[in-house]
């Protein structure tokens, strides 16, 4: 008999009965994942948070996901360390663009998704699939970026087409930064974004090829776990080098170069050696392959908000001879950095 089905339909309808709640959407459920192993890594005094098959994340790094909006008026709320005056990311932006548009150079700002984003399946079994984005926040802060004139390269779509279609990790699995994969096709929408500059014609072009490796690494995070019965993590990486007269050799950053690349540790993993994994497989590697002339390189290990800058700053060259400036870095800088100042970079 349909009838009790009918009278219930009409009593939700009227509001008599309370309606089912909405399912949560997988931004939401990220978050609140992200949100609770940040908690219990804290409580732990740990920095490491253990997903699936290996793959270990930053605790800090689920914290700056977990926190919601970090602009405006959120911002100081969220920021973990910086002063108030310097907590919001909008205003230093805005700044450092007024100052290169004066000087007619090019500013892309490169924010490098959080391991988690791309790889949600792997941080909580409360995810089975990488796809809808989870970092929707982060997607409504660089339509804000945009619509005040900031180009922003959001790699969360691009970066999860990549890892759909195959091919190596685009992070490393015990490591906080990108992979030389991930350094590859960051490079590749880079160079799309400035083909058609009319600058780039008259650059002398230089015999650039990549050769690939399998080399094994000591992760920072793999460090951190102190766990020296896990195996170190070995992964490939493509390192692009000149082709002189005796064979392939390493070339080094152009500091003449019309493309300067700054920012933090994503801007010298894989490129600059030692605690930075290996050289010749990183960003800056990677856009000289693909513009055909090394870059300019500005990479500091620590924050790239502030002190990437204030390096700019102390060359006291008023970025001579440049045409653009790709600005890389984690998006930890916006809530977990030591702030955002106003730095005086073009006189």
């Amino acid at each position: 008999m349909a009838w009790p089905h009918v009278i219930l339909a009409v009593m939700m309808l009227g509001g008599l009965l309370p309606a089912k709640a909405a399912e949560p959407t997988p931004a939401e459920v990220f978050q609140k994942e992200a949100a609770a192993k940040y908690a219990a890594a804290d409580q732990a005094k740990s920095t490491v948070v253990t997903g699936k098959d290996g793959w270990l994340f930053f605790s800090y790094e689920l914290r700056s996901m977990s926190v919601g909006k970090f602009w405006g008026p959120d911002a100081v709320a969220v920021n973990r360390v910086a002063k108030p005056e310097v907590a919001d990311a909008i205003p230093a932006i805005l700044d450092f663009k007024r100052q290169l548009d004066a000087a007619d150079i090019t500013l892309i700002v490169v924010p490098v998704p959080a391991k988690a984003a791309i790889y949600p399946d792997m941080f909580t079994t409360a995810i089975t699939t990488p796809e809808p984005r989870v970092d929707i926040t982060h997607q409504a802060f660089y339509k804000v970026l945009a619509e005040k004139g900031v180009t922003v390269l959001d790699l969360t779509p691009v970066f999860l087409k990549q890892r759909a279609a195959g091919g190596p990790a685009l992070y490393c699995k015990q490591d906080t930064h990108w992979s030389s994969a991930g350094c590859a096709v960051t490079a590749s929408e880079l160079a799309a974004l400035l083909k058609d500059k009319p600058w780039l014609k008259p650059v002398a072009r230089r015999k650039l090829e990549m050769i690939a490796k399998e080399i094994e690494i000591t992760g920072d995070l793999w460090t951190m776990l102190n766990n020296p019965d896990l195996t170190k993590e070995k992964l490939p990486i493509q390192v692009v080098q000149e082709r002189t007269k005796d064979g392939l050799a390493p070339f080094k950053p152009w500091r003449e170069s019309p493309v300067l690349l700054l920012g933090d540790s994503h801007t010298l993993v894989f490129h600059a050696g030692e605690d930075m994994l290996a050289s010749g497989a990183g960003l800056a590697d990677h856009l000289a392959l693909q513009l055909g002339f090394p870059v300019d390189v500005v990479g500091v290990r620590g924050s790239g908000a502030t002190p990437s800058r204030i390096n700019l700053l102390r060359r006291g060259d008023n970025l001579a001879g440049k045409k653009a400036v790709i600005w890389c870095f984690s998006i930890r800088e916006f809530t977990e950095g030591q702030g955002w100042r106003l730095v005086p970079v073009i006189k």
